[in-house]
């Protein structure tokens, strides 16, 4: 006789409560400190690293759960695809490790991608990638497992080694699938990743338990409550470890200036036109509004000083990352102020909307009384 659930009641509860907690933890911050909120979602932050160890998690899970008994193609395929998939969701979250190792992606991706990033979701369309989304949610995390509860596809599910997500966990699929269509917060994409990344961790202890109920023990709260546990303290670790990682080579740190400079004279020379209120990568800006005046100016001329040609051509930093631009309008008693940047050493965004923070390097091409940065 099949059960409805794996999952004793606490579990349930437990499971179902930690994802909803992400999405009110996500509101509160908002609504608290805005510039914190726009710090968590920032690449390497322990938000980005917390997704990645649950997805990581959840494939480690289902790769031992599919060798469990020695791989039978015919009954763990499934397992074993759902492996597949949260391993590369995890890897495509940090990007491949480009920032951690601060190595320069293929051109291709260079070009292709508007991250200049090494990952390939954003290689496809948004509205392709939303629409997979939810159908990873939906279908997957909500319609699969109630088809399971009718007893001759579940029969025959078990049969094709099909493996469905506990319908004790519905509630939080559903509740990840309306973030992801209703996009009610800035960065709500940061947030989904996170919570999906539970769904999926806990679907796979699930997944780990026999569903015979003459021997199967329930997967109980505690096993919940370390998985989360673990996947916090791993991602706030991580986020720690990799903001003290650093090129400790002060000769980037002045090209970077020197570079950014080169940069401002090519914007104050009209080669560049701002626009007010853009925030993008700048090959980015390049593209997106026709400034390709900026690709053969001051900061192309410094190739013949040894700036290696693909980072002139698609305006990467010394440490393969890319420039950035940051206009924001005049509000209120504040002027307009534009900036430059670059992450910096330690290749992550410290930077709030008006201030350069932390190891950030920026220059400033308009708002007279901004403070340019200290200098090495």
């Amino acid at each position: 006789m099949k059960r409805f659930s794996v999952l004793d009641y606490r579990a349930a509860i437990a499971a179902n409560l930690l994802v909803f907690s992400v999405a009110i933890y996500a509101w509160a911050i908002l609504s608290l400190d805005e510039n914190l909120y726009y710090l968590t979602v920032q690449e390497d932050e322990y938000l980005e690293w917390m997704s990645f160890w649950a997805f990581f998690a959840a494939g480690v899970i289902y790769v031992r759960r599919a060798l469990r008994h020695g791989f039978v193609l015919s009954a763990d395929w499934f397992t074993l695809g759902l492996a597949a998939f949260c391993l590369f969701v995890a890897f495509e979250e940090i990007s491949w490790g480009q920032r951690i190792f601060s190595y320069r992606p293929p051109e291709y991706f260079l070009s292709e991608n508007f991250q200049q990033e090494l990952n390939l979701h954003n290689l496809v369309d948004t509205g392709l990638r939303k629409l997979a989304v939810r159908v990873v949610i939906f279908d997957y995390g909500v319609a699969l497992p109630m088809l399971m509860l009718v007893p001759p596809v579940g029969r025959l599910a078990g049969r094709l080694g099909v493996v469905s997500p506990s319908p004790a966990l519905m509630p939080a699929f559903l509740a990840t699938g309306v973030m992801q269509v209703t996009y009610p917060l800035k960065f709500t994409g940061e947030w989904i990743e996170l919570m999906l990344g539970l769904c999926f961790l806990f679907a796979a202890l699930a997944a780990m338990r026999r569903t015979d109920a003459s021997t199967e023990t329930d997967l109980r709260l505690p096993a919940i409550a370390l998985a989360a546990l673990s996947v916090m303290a791993l991602g706030v670790v991580s986020s720690a470890v990799t903001s003290f990682q650093r090129d400790r080579d002060p000769g980037n740190v002045k090209a970077a200036y020197l570079e950014l400079e080169a940069l401002k004279r090519d914007f104050e020379s009209g080669r560049g036109r701002n626009r007010c209120g853009v925030h993008k990568r700048l090959y980015t800006f390049v593209e997106q509004y026709g400034q390709r005046r900026l690709l053969s100016g001051d900061f192309a001329q410094l190739v013949a000083q040894g700036l290696p040609e693909q980072r002139a051509s698609y305006l990467l930093d010394p440490w393969n990352y890319a420039y950035w631009i940051r206009d924001n309008c005049a509000s209120g008693e504040r002027e307009r102020v534009t900036f430059l940047y670059s992450f910096g050493p330690n290749q992550r965004r410290e930077s709030t909307k008006w201030e350069v923070r932390g190891d950030d390097v920026a220059v400033f091409i308009r708002g007279g009384d901004a403070p340019e940065p200290k200098r090495p």
